[in-house]
């Protein structure tokens, strides 16, 4: 007697709020599901992240039922068309010299916070597009809380604006598997911005790492949108950025129009005098008088910078775009 020919199986995909239906053999590859979710949403297998329990340890050839799905399974498909993105890219680097020019132009001018009313065209273009918490992580509901904050933050939306990055998804950094080498990952820029992993969550999973420390994670990231190597030009736009979020900050609190929701980080002033005043990674020559009371803040300063440097110099070593991390 023949054997039976394999049934088909149904799976759910969702992608942007749209779910689509499909029956598939359960035989088939994922390289063919890919390649199906293409021709129903547009984007490329390459740009397709699939999300559903153990999906991490699937491969392009991994059977659908090698890979766990069965009739019924549900999926969330994230990830941009090549329209979105390569659109994107090809004006960023038409403008990027224009715009350096009014770049360094408002740099020494005080930053203006205002709010309009309607969403503006760069709302829509430099931002992030996707957030993907992981879902085999304990309590994937505040981590994606954590990423919104990031995302929605005030300030890491007017450095992105102002330099025109946009990023297809922002995720998170599994801690216990996020090492090369002997080096645990605190960030990773995949393809200048294709996608940005932060690590969120302490060792033992057991809670968060401070806002502040991943935000300014988030910020060495995203100079990477342009510089994929740790070398001089990166170093000045990273401590740019920096500057940026502090003077936007300190604009904010000081002027009229204040940020709401509890998401601003508050730089003690002589961190605030640091980010604002130096590069990052740089030296610091010129002090103030040697009376007592300015010696003491030349100190405070002084030991400010040397841990803004030490803190860059870490986050250098534990970093998957470039450096020691990238090529242990």
């Amino acid at each position: 007697m023949a054997d039976s020919e394999p049934q088909p199986i149904s799976l759910l995909v969702s992608h942007r709020g749209v779910q689509h239906q499909l029956s598939v053999l359960p035989d088939s590859t994922l390289a063919q599901l890919h390649a199906t979710l293409e021709e129903l949403t547009t984007v490329p297998p390459t740009m397709q992240k699939l999300l559903y329990k153990n999906s991490n340890k699937a491969s392009d050839g991994t059977t659908l039922r090698a890979a766990g799905l069965k009739d019924g399974s549900k999926i969330q498909m994230v990830g941009s068309t090549l329209a979105e993105l390569g659109g994107l890219h090809a004006k960023e680097a038409e403008e990027r010299k224009r715009d350096r020019i009014m770049r360094e132009r408002a740099l020494k001018a005080p930053v203006k916070v205002r709010s309009t009313g309607t969403a503006s065209t760069a709302d829509h273009q430099y931002r992030f597009h996707d957030i993907v918490p992981l879902p085999d992580l304990p309590d994937p509901d505040s981590a994606a809380k954590v990423l919104h904050r990031l995302a929605n933050d005030k300030a890491i939306r007017h450095i992105m604006q102002t330099h025109k990055f946009s990023v297809g998804i922002l995720t998170e950094l599994d801690p216990r598997k996020s090492t090369e080498g002997n080096v645990k990952l605190l960030g990773l820029n995949t393809n200048h911005g294709e996608k940005i992993s932060l690590r969120l969550r302490t060792d033992s999973y057991d809670g968060f790492r401070l806002y502040s420390d991943v935000r300014r994670t988030l910020c060495h990231e995203l100079a990477h949108n342009v510089h994929s190597e740790h070398e001089n030009p990166f170093k000045e736009l990273n401590s740019q950025l920096n500057r940026e979020v502090a003077a936007f900050e300190r604009a904010a609190a000081e002027g009229t129009h204040r940020l709401q929701g509890g998401d601003m980080y508050e730089p003690d002033e002589l961190e605030n005098v640091a980010l604002t005043s130096h590069v990052l990674g740089g030296s610091s020559s010129e002090y103030l008088a040697a009376d007592c009371p300015e010696e003491r803040r030349r100190r405070m300063l002084a030991a400010t910078l040397s841990r803004l440097q030490k803190q860059e110099e870490e986050l250098e070593n534990s970093c998957g775009t470039a450096g020691p991390a990238s090529t242990a």
